[in-house]
């Protein structure tokens, strides 16, 4: 697959070096010399230096029969231009970073696709989403909804009181017939090994275990689980950026109490004006002393996201230290991921992952349309829509050929989540989540296709 990607900032950079690793032909255009230096002793990928909305450029780095041209310099205006112009010039497909959430809330009505952007994406916006999503699931450390709730992936850390410690998925499926999960994908503790579970694999204390369930099944997994659903009314939040603002103004609008705190005194001030119903107090929220007098020990949630990713894992670990049931933490540095549960932080989050899942669908062959990958394990997560041509469709699921490293996690058919084991015959229409290693990703597209 052809692409040309405008922008070789943090999420410019992290996408390029994604796909190269999938061998895909990758341009990369910027302004900065060095950042496109780096980008090139690092990555197998083909460099422009020159300003992405110059037709010239455009040319040069081959726009006509482009397959994917994905705009995420730091600029909105040049992002909306990118995408128009290499429209024109015959991409065929066209994805532009943006950072007014407007424009996204209004898309159906302005029609940028009129216009040749065929979709809007804002890491800002998916991670208020994110976190929102997080605090309404608050016992579990990751979570992701298909199909508005239809189907829910959950992950979670086993504690040694957990009803699954100790037996394998095949005794607990005899043990609990009602139950509607499947269990995805497993990391053992103190490990980096992400393992595709079966039926003779065994649930251990520590494990950081991903499952696929549906609205029932939630309930069922928090008893199994020895979970307790938290009920989140409090929340305090360090930083006003663009994330603190949605974040802030989205729980508002959910009948959370938000307490904002924002050292920048201009910028509180607009704030408090834009989110009325939002506590914000101008002041360092490194400050331990004014946590105090804000009564953190009192809230349910903490989130921190400053620009600064030392900052936001520090204040959440004082968090913790004060009582606070959750707290999450935006991290720039994908590393940090690795450390999030031996330091005892319940979710770290990236700005430049959750776009890079949200633009990777349109990569994946077959009509994918949602994506995600676990955090911090070697797994994607992909819903296909099944076709009439599909290979899959009409077969049994124990009659594919289904790779090992591959698992179906669940079916939606007609809005409603289903489990679906070995007898399930699939059908045309139907919305497939399979969860897949990277080795087994091009022969479960093949089965979609």
């Amino acid at each position: 697959m052809k692409i040309i990607i405008a922008g070789a900032g943090e999420v410019g950079f992290h996408l390029a070096k994604l796909l190269s690793f999938e061998s895909q032909d990758i341009t990369l255009i910027d302004t900065n010399r060095d950042s496109l230096a780096y980008a090139d002793t690092h990555l197998d990928i083909r460099v422009v230096r020159g300003d992405a909305t110059s037709i010239s450029v455009l040319k040069d780095s081959k726009v006509a029969g482009t397959d994917l041209v994905i705009a995420v310099t730091s600029s909105e205006t040049t992002n909306i231009t990118v995408c128009v112009l290499s429209k024109q010039l015959g991409a065929k497909r066209t994805i532009a970073r943006i950072s007014n959430t407007e424009f996204i809330d209004n898309k159906e009505e302005v029609g940028f696709t009129k216009f040749g952007i065929d979709e809007l994406i804002s890491p800002e916006s998916l991670a208020a989403n994110e976190i929102e999503l997080l605090l309404n699931q608050s016992a579990f450390n990751d979570t992701y909804e298909f199909e508005s709730g239809a189907l829910t992936m959950i992950g979670l850390s086993l504690s040694r009181t957990a009803a699954f410690v100790g037996k394998t998925v095949r005794e607990v499926g005899f043990q609990y017939p009602e139950l509607k999960y499947v269990p995805i994908a497993i990391q053992r503790y103190g490990t980096q090994y992400t393992l595709i579970p079966r039926g003779d694999t065994q649930f251990k204390e520590g494990d950081q275990v991903y499952f696929i369930t549906t609205k029932a099944g939630v309930e069922h997994i928090y008893k199994l689980t020895g979970k307790v659903r938290q009920e989140i009314k409090n929340v305090m939040i360090l930083g006003g950026s663009n994330i603190g603002r949605k974040t802030a103004r989205d729980l508002c609008e959910s009948s959370f109490r938000v307490k904002l705190i924002e050292s920048d005194k201009n910028k509180a001030f607009e704030i408090a004006d834009e989110i009325p119903s939002c506590l914000v107090i101008n002041g360092d929220g490194r400050n331990v002393d004014l946590l105090m007098e804000e009564s953190i020990q009192d809230m349910d949630a903490f989130i921190s996201v400053t620009g600064n990713s030392e900052t936001n894992i520090m204040s959440c670990l004082v968090a913790k230290s004060k009582g606070v049931k959750k707290a999450i933490a935006l991290v720039e540095n994908m590393d940090y991921f690795q450390l999030s549960h031996s330091i005892g932080i319940d979710t770290l989050i990236n700005k430049k992952l959750l776009a890079a899942n949200n633009i990777f669908r349109y990569v994946r062959k077959g009509e994918v349309v949602a994506m995600t990958k676990l955090n911090n394990m070697n797994a994607e997560l992909l819903e296909f829509i099944v076709s009439p041509t599909s290979k899959v469709c009409d077969s049994l699921i124990k009659e594919i050929e289904f790779p090992r490293s591959a698992i179906i996690g669940g079916v939606v058919r007609n809005g409603e989540g289903l489990i679906a084991l070995g007898d399930f015959r699939i059908k045309s229409g139907d919305r497939i989540v399979v969860c897949c290693l990277p080795q087994s990703i091009s022969k479960v597209e093949k089965l979609f296709v």
